[in-house]
């Protein structure tokens, strides 16, 4: 897909947000959700997305939804640094098939790195599903205990 286009309301996350696909939540508010990557690329890949917006990339969406997609990630961020202990972390966020997007409502990747760990790429395989609510507990209990 190109830069320019139509939004399609069946994309996975528009599903998600509608309740029709399931998702590991970690955090939601007003304007955003976060959950864990079925296909990560690294132990701890969480993806954010604004709720509100029809936006497929970052040349569509308002700046004030925009802003607060942003401080959710930052703040995710560190969450996820302090409780998975990285030693650095990816925030991406792709527009457009040959910069690889794959689904076409904005959303930002957080992506842990490890020293001496080689960055798995995205769509290498599906996360154990026990694996992933075990980090959506503790994912969640921090960001509860954080406040």
């Amino acid at each position: 897909m190109s830069l320019h286009g139509q939004y399609d309301p069946q994309n996975i996350f528009a599903l998600i947000l509608r309740g029709e696909a399931p998702c590991y939540k970690i955090y939601e508010d007003a304007d955003v959700l976060a959950f864990l990557d079925l296909f990560p690329q690294s132990r701890g890949h969480v993806l954010v997305i604004p709720k509100a917006a029809q936006a497929r990339n970052i040349l569509e969406v308002d700046p004030a939804v925009l802003g607060k997609l942003m401080s959710a990630v930052q703040r995710l961020t560190r969450v996820i640094v302090d409780e998975l202990q990285p030693d650095g972390v990816q925030i991406a966020q792709f527009n457009g098939a040959p910069a690889g997007q794959t689904v076409y409502h904005i959303h930002v990747h957080i992506i842990p790195r490890w020293e001496g760990q080689a960055p798995g790429a995205h769509g290498q395989g599906k996360a154990d599903p026990q694996e992933l609510e075990q980090l959506q507990a503790r994912l969640v209990e921090r960001i509860r205990s954080e406040g």
